[in-house]
């Protein structure tokens, strides 16, 4: 008896301890995840730029892998085609696109890492694939909208805003992804985007890297079981990314769009994520985002195949802070700015916008000054302590050059602590014919017959400016980029042509 008993406990120990480590092992998941990214990171995307004719490569050498079935869904506008590839063999069925908007690529980037993942073998995960494999379907449209991203564009060859489309369904890419919709009845659906990177996570200097959204599928916002699912994926998710970029996962205002994907996907009966990458400082590319959106899909994949999503509480979605438009990506604060012979202090809001070239696979900055004046609420993801130093116009430097390769031999910190901003080309210059628009050396290049601006710098101009000391001058601003002038570092400068 004494003998039966001991074996009982002992087994109930065991038990435990297995159920223990279960648990463990699924804890640190995440953890893992985000370790082993590089080795699954597909090294043939490398920027974010990319086209239609950079993935279809990738989907090809998977053509007679029996882990996967890829299957021609439709065509785009253009002609372009559409393909899906589906992985798993499981009851629980999740649709996952990615690129609605052309210009949104981080998901796209990551879906190719996950394939790799997915192939992978005795590297710790294969109980992992096994269990999620077996658990649930995955079904990848990479790039939903190419004609866009072959211009590096938001919307559809059409001009339409795929994702304001779901209810007319005028695009052909539109009708695809309602057609499969219809066709798999998702259990899941993610929807995956990218966001402005100056959104932050509420009132906060803190950039929004990734916001999420549990679409509403009415006016009245309500919370059916289909929709509580898509706010507890959200939560487990935000608790995984926290340890990463702790404070900078946002969510959007939850208000009703009729017209939206996410929205009518929900009201259909599919429980709906809608993720946006946004910005990271040190990050143009979104490669650390990327590694991001890998880790956060991966493990919500997780908690659907064994329905531990339901653990979470719902009512932690509205902790997350809302997306909010507090950040510049430079703010110039307390420069003492001298007009019509009076002073007074104010901030300057700066923001970098990329402008495409090289048939949309590169860009180049062309910054503004977007406010002027008392910006105390917003923040910057750089700032410029500027109290006790004047803002000026520089000046234009007295010698003309022929090309820009004569301007890149200048000495460009010698010029700026002279308060020099501007070189001036001359008349034979070809620069525009040549499709040049910015330089690498950091000054303000002015084509043949371009007018220096006038005036104090201020809203609305090309955010290239001087910050001076009594007659020494501390920082150049050239194009929205901050050169210390007593720690200069020029590098790869981003100047620009006008």
């Amino acid at each position: 008896m004494i003998m039966r008993i001991f074996i009982s406990q002992l087994f109930f120990f065991f038990i435990t301890l297995t159920t223990v480590t279960s648990q463990a092992q699924k804890d640190e998941l995440p953890d893992r995840l985000f370790k082993i990214h590089d080795t699954y990171r597909e090294t043939t995307l490398t920027q974010r730029r990319f086209k239609q004719k950079d993935i279809l490569p990738l989907l090809a050498k998977r053509q007679g892998n029996p882990l996967y079935n890829i299957e021609t869904v439709g065509q785009s506008f253009e002609g372009r085609t559409l393909q899906m590839i589906k992985v798993g063999t499981g009851k629980k069925k999740v649709l996952l696109w990615t690129q609605m908007h052309g210009d949104e690529p981080t998901a796209t980037m990551a879906s190719f890492d996950i394939f790799n993942f997915l192939e992978g073998k005795n590297d710790g995960f294969d109980d992992f694939r096994k269990d999620l494999l077996e658990n649930t379907t995955l079904y990848f449209v990479p790039m939903l909208n190419p004609d866009g991203a072959e211009r590096y564009q938001r919307r559809t060859m059409q001009g339409i805003d795929m994702n304001r489309d779901a209810a007319s369904r005028q695009t052909p890419e539109a009708v695809v992804l309602k057609g499969l919709v219809d066709k798999l009845k998702p259990d899941y659906g993610f929807n995956l985007h990218d966001q402005s990177p100056r959104y932050s996570a509420g009132r906060s200097a803190k950039v929004a890297t990734i916001s999420f959204l549990a679409t509403s599928y009415d006016y009245e916002l309500s919370i059916n079981p289909v929709r509580e699912r898509s706010m507890q994926l959200i939560v487990g998710m935000n608790k995984v990314l926290q340890k990463y970029i702790p404070g900078q996962v946002a969510r959007y205002a939850d208000d009703h769009e009729p017209r939206g994907f996410g929205d009518n996907v929900q009201k259909w009966g599919t429980t709906l994520v809608l993720i946006e990458s946004g910005g990271y400082v040190g990050d143009p590319e979104k490669q650390y985002i990327r590694k991001l959106n890998f880790m956060a899909i991966l493990s919500a994949l997780n908690k659907i195949a064994d329905n531990s999503l339901t653990k979470e509480k719902r009512d932690d979605y509205y902790k997350i802070p809302e997306n909010g438009k507090w950040v510049y990506d430079l703010v110039v604060r307390n420069a003492t700015v001298k007009q019509s012979g009076k002073s007074f202090l104010a901030d300057l809001g700066i923001n970098r916008n990329e402008v495409s070239y090289s048939n949309a696979t590169k860009f180049f900055y062309y910054s503004k000054i977007e406010d002027f004046g008392d910006l105390h609420p917003q923040f910057g993801s750089e700032e410029i302590d500027a109290k006790g130093l004047t803002i000026e116009k520089g000046k234009v430097y007295p010698t003309t050059y022929k090309n820009v390769s004569e301007v890149s031999k200048l000495n460009a910190l010698s010029l700026l602590k002279q308060g020099y901003t501007y070189v001036r080309l001359t008349s034979d210059s070809n620069t525009r014919a040549l499709g040049l628009y910015f330089t690498t050396t950091p000054l303000h290049v002015l084509r043949s017959g371009q007018a220096a601006p006038s005036g104090t710098p201020g809203l609305g101009n090309t955010a290239t400016f001087i910050l001076k000391k009594g007659r020494v001058v501390k920082y150049a601003v050239i194009n929205g980029f901050v050169y210390d002038l007593d720690d200069f570092e020029a590098g790869d400068g981003n100047g620009i042509i006008e």
